[in-house]
This record gives C-alpha cells, sequence and structure tokens, in this order.
C-alpha cells in the first residue's frame, strides 16, 4: 500500500479523520464540536516540539484562540487533572484538544468530565454504576490527537489517573467520555526514538491480546483484536528498524485504535500487573506490558490454548500452537529491544508483596482467562522478576 493511500474518514466507534498531514483539519473538528475557546491538553515534551506548535497556530490562523496546558506526568495524577479544570475555568475555554500519548489524552478526557463536576474525581471510578453520579450537562467536547500509537485512548470511554495516596491507578469512566472527534494522523508519530516505538507498539499488541483472550462472547471485539495482532505482526519491526516508514506508522496507529475498540471486552494480568508497577515506580506502561506478556500468557496457557491456535494460524506460523505464539512473541521482543525480565526495569523480588494485592485488586483481573489469587500475583511477578517461564 503506497503512503498516499492511507487515508480515511471512519465513523467507528467515533468519527476519526484518518491520514497523514490531517492533523491541518483541526479546525474543522473543533468547529463541529461547537469548540470556539479550546484548551489544549499536552505533556512538557511535546509541549517544546513542533508539532504541538504546528496544531495551535493552525487553530489561531482560523480564528480559534486556543491556549496550552501541559502540566501531565508520564503517570498521571489526580492533581494533573486539578489543575487543568482550574486552567479549562481560568481561560474561560468552551472545549479540550487531548493531545499527545495516553497519559495526555486521559488528563485530557478528564478534564473535560471534571469541569462541570461538584464530587471528586474518584467518585467516577469505573464501579458498579459511578458513572451515573455524572452531571452530563457540564461536560465539554473533545478532540483527540494522538501521537503515539500504544493506548489508544483517542477511542476510549474512561482515563487512567493514578491515585497518590495509595499508588493506585483508578479507571475514571462515563460512556460521554469517549472523544467527538478524532484526527489519527501517523506522521505525528515519525519523531518517536526507536525504543518508545518499540514500547507502545508492545502496548497495542496487549490490548487486543489480551482483548482477544479474555472470556465471553464478543465476535466483533475478536475479529478487531485479531486484526490488531496482525497489523502489529506486520509492521512494528519495520518502525522500529525504519522510523519513517509512513506504512508501517500507519498500521502501527491503526492497531492502536483498534486495541482500544476492541478491549471493551476485557484485558487481563498483563494490565494488572504493568498499572501498579507504574503507579509506584514510574515504569513505562507500554514496556511494562511488553516485559510480563509471556509470563501471563504461560499462566494463562490451559484457558487459551484454542485462541492461540487461531492466532498462529491467523499469522501464518508453523505448526500453530500456544508455543507457536509464545515463541513469535519472544522473538519479536528480542528484535525491538524488550527487556526479558522486570528485574531490568527495575522490579525487585522484594516489590512482589506489595504489588500482587495491587494488581489483584486491578479491574482487569476481573476479565483474565483465569481466576487470580494474590500468591498467584506474587509468583508471577518472582517469575518475571527472575525470567522463568517454566
Amino acid at each position: 500500500m503506497a503512503p498516499t493511500t492511507i487515508r480515511g474518514n471512519w465513523n467507528y466507534p467515533t468519527p476519526i479523520r484518518f491520514g497523514p498531514g490531517r492533523i491541518k483539519e483541526l479546525p474543522n473538528a473543533c468547529q463541529e464540536l461547537g469548540i470556539e475557546r479550546p484548551l489544549l491538553v499536552t505533556d512538557p515534551g511535546l509541549a517544546a516540539l513542533p508539532i504541538v506548535e504546528e496544531a495551535l497556530q493552525t487553530n489561531i490562523l482560523a480564528g480559534i484562540p486556543t491556549a496550552m496546558f501541559c502540566e501531565v506526568q508520564p503517570n498521571p495524577l489526580e492533581q494533573n487533572v486539578l489543575d487543568g479544570v482550574l486552567a479549562f475555568a481560568k481561560g474561560n475555554h468552551d472545549g479540550i484538544v487531548a493531545m499527545g500519548g495516553g497519559s495526555a489524552l486521559d488528563v485530557g478526557k478528564a478534564i473535560g468530565l471534571m469541569v462541570g463536576q461538584n464530587r471528586p474525581l474518584r467518585d467516577f471510578e469505573d464501579v458498579g454504576d459511578n458513572w451515573l453520579r455524572v452531571n452530563e450537562s457540564g461536560m465539554v467536547p473533545v478532540v483527540a490527537v494522538p501521537t503515539t500509537s500504544g493506548t489508544g485512548s483517542e477511542v476510549g470511554r474512561a482515563a487512567v489517573i493514578g491515585d497518590a495516596d495509595t499508588h493506585q491507578k483508578r479507571i475514571i469512566f462515563h460512556p460521554k467520555m469517549l472523544p467527538g472527534r478524532v484526527i489519527c494522523d501517523p506522521a505525528l508519530t515519525v519523531g518517536l526514538s526507536p525504543q518508545i516505538t518499540a514500547a507502545v507498539g508492545m502496548d497495542a499488541l496487549s490490548h487486543n491480546l489480551e482483548a482477544f483472550c479474555a472470556p465471553g462472547f464478543h465476535p466483533m471485539a475478536d475479529g478487531i483484536a485479531m486484526e490488531g495482532i496482525r497489523l502489529v505482526a506486520e509492521s512494528l519491526p519495520t518502525a522500529v528498524r525504519e522510523p519513517t516508514n509512513m506504512t508501517a506508522r500507519a498500521n502501527l496507529m491503526t492497531a492502536s485504535t483498534l486495541g482500544a475498540t476492541a478491549f471493551q471486552k476485557g484485558l487481563g494480568a498483563m494490565h494488572s500487573m504493568s498499572h501498579p508497577i507504574s503507579a509506584k515506580l514510574g515504569a513505562h506502561h507500554g514496556l511494562t506490558n511488553a516485559v510480563v506478556m509471556p509470563y501471563v500468557l504461560n499462566l494463562n496457557r490451559d484457558a487459551i490454548a484454542d485462541r492461540m491456535i487461531c492466532l498462529a494460524r491467523l499469522l501464518d506460523l508453523p505448526e500453530p500452537s500456544f508455543m507457536a505464539v509464545l515463541d513469535w512473541i519472544l522473538a519479536l521482543r528480542a528484535e525491538i529491544g524488550i527487556p526479558h525480565t522486570l528485574a531490568e526495569i527495575g522490579v525487585t523480588e522484594a516489590h512482589a508483596s506489595v504489588l500482587a494485592p495491587l494488581a489483584l485488586a486491578d479491574p482487569s483481573t476481573g476479565t483474565n482467562p483465569k481466576r487470580l489469587s494474590v500468591s498467584d500475583f506474587e509468583r508471577l511477578f518472582v517469575k518475571a522478576v527472575r525470567g522463568e517461564l517454566s
């Protein structure tokens, strides 16, 4: 496929403009949502790059004055959202442009929720019917512009926000947190380093893979997840090796969006482990998902064997089986420079007893293919620290 053909307008699960150069359509996206004075939410690193300044100027030249808020941490906390709400009110804004990786997108969506609420953020955690507490009339529209290809937060109805007191990550949810417009411009990802490209690409793989393995009947999610896995397999090594390959970049951005669409079916222990690691130790979420991936698959082996045979056939692996998929993942990780053990990213065996209860309490645990206990998670963390797949 030639790069000039990687362009489309999609309406699932929300209106999406996809293709290189489509960031120029940001003013139109704002206008379609009735946004006249947006607050652009991003992170400090991106705030200093030309792509953000160009987005700001594109809006300003179109007569849409746009201010910037960039106080977003790599693993965002509630205070980031509260600070953003204050900036929103101070600037008399009427909508959000969330631009960046998952952290900026999640904070932007959470600000869009919280500007019209009287309750604290934690009251809207995705537990039971907490979302019914939201004053919907106080929410403001959001345009999402991803600049990485991992979380797929641009098509998500939730935001993952850390609690500084408990070191837990809370999933804040409301159906209308789904951005009203999305601009997926793969050209915005060309500046990512090979290391970050690898980590976010494996994050997209983890979303698709865990959604595909999650129990329950959801053929649409399964089909979406399988295509996401295929695109990662086809394009991640190329994107790491050839950073300016636009076809590979577009395929990974698509896979990221597919993964976040599919995981409405559920996730699993990869995310249960990754969330507390990043919350307590500050590790990159996509990287931790990549490191724990083979250990979680091995733990779930009996429950997902049939799924793995199906996946091995899709990927055209020799002798379709669970081991064929596991070997493919191990080879992929080695090729793109993913560490094999949690020890290599700062996790020790002593952390296992602290992280295990947090992993068990994580919402992702409920849709893991096998039911797990605290002791199961402790053993899993230790194995991942030691590099034991047996």
